[in-house]
């Protein structure tokens, strides 16, 4: 599965001796803040699947995995611990209240935090997906806003969950750019890996492939690896559960936010490019001339920046 392949190998086989116990200061996800909607509690913070309550955001540490047969989380150690419901509702960006037991990410209706998105469907599955792209510079200005960059995957006919390698700005770094992989949000709970801080000018892979044999259309258990090419740091989730989804949902790109004030709330360069894009069907064949579509969900939106989409060799999201 060419140069990706050989990547996954290095990281599977770095040994992991240190857990993490919790996220320190530096690695605090976002609090909603002032600017939040009415119905969100001050408590919550942001992730890219809108507000939630902290106890229902689970920090996994380097070599946990998220085991959806033995519904538990497989630590590095051995141990493991059972997988909790979350007992809180959480919100989408604009306010609207979802509870545990409903399905919780379909892009298309979460306008107000899914700015745009290229995006294709297959009547099969997918079993494997790449891109490149690279930090951008920080923001002109200042706001708290989070900025969220990524591709992904859903199941189009019934959204449970997304597996995500994600790029932030200010979301587990104040004010700085970080990587972190991504799985959400069964049971209404979240799971991030370990992230690490980057720098803009880093080239950053992000990938998702299936554990399966070729022609597994619906596979348990997938690989999510955020990579720094650049300083060799990476966030990962491996073996991480589809909760019983098929993948047949692929993004090459996705930009999220929240609390933009002003245009200068974006990167200074005002586009995203995820070039180099590798999507593979569930037999891993590559799929030549991938038929991606550009979604704006900008209509209505304050302020308006000059939002759109360029294709067909690469994703380019301008902003």
């Amino acid at each position: 599965m060419s140069r990706i392949s050989a990547y996954s190998r290095v990281l599977k086989s770095i040994a992991i001796t240190t857990l993490v116990a919790g996220l320190t200061a530096a690695q605090a996800l976002t609090p909603a803040g002032a600017k939040r909607p009415a119905a969100v509690p001050a408590n919550y913070v942001i992730t890219p699947f809108g507000y939630f309550e902290p106890s229902c955001v689970t920090h996994l540490a380097k070599g946990d995995d998220v085991r959806r047969d033995e519904k538990a989380i497989l630590h590095a150690n051995g141990s493991s611990d059972k997988i909790q419901a979350c007992a809180f509702a959480h919100y989408k960006a604009d306010g609207e209240k979802v509870t545990g037991d409903e399905h919780a990410v379909n892009p298309p209706s979460i306008g107000h935090a899914w700015v745009e998105y290229a995006s294709t469907t297959t009547t099969s599955s997918f079993g494997y997906m790449y891109a490149y792209w690279n930090v951008p510079p920080a923001p002109s200005t200042n706001d708290g806003q989070t900025v969220y960059l990524f591709p992904g995957m859903e199941d189009y006919s019934d959204v449970v969950t997304i597996i995500q390698p994600v790029l932030g700005w200010n979301s587990d770094y104040a004010s700085a750019w970080g990587i972190a992989s991504w799985n959400c949000c069964v049971s209404g709970t979240v799971f991030e890996a370990a992230p690490e801080r980057v720098n803009s000018g880093d080239l950053i892979l992000g990938y998702m492939f299936d554990t399966c044999s070729a022609g597994t259309k619906s596979c348990g258990s997938w690989d999510i690896v955020t990579y720094d090419v650049t300083s060799g740091n990476f966030s990962e989730l491996l073996d991480t559960s589809s909760f019983g989804q098929t993948f047949n949902w692929a993004f090459g790109g996705a930009l999220e936010v929240y609390n933009i004030a002003q245009c200068g709330d974006y990167p200074s360069n005002g586009a995203i490019n995820f070039y180099e894009l590798g999507l593979y069907n569930d037999k891993f064949v590559q799929i030549a001339k991938p038929h991606w579509t550009v979604t704006n969900l900008s209509s209505g939106l304050t302020p308006q920046c000059g939002y759109g989409g360029t294709l067909p060799q690469e994703v380019i999201l301008s902003y």
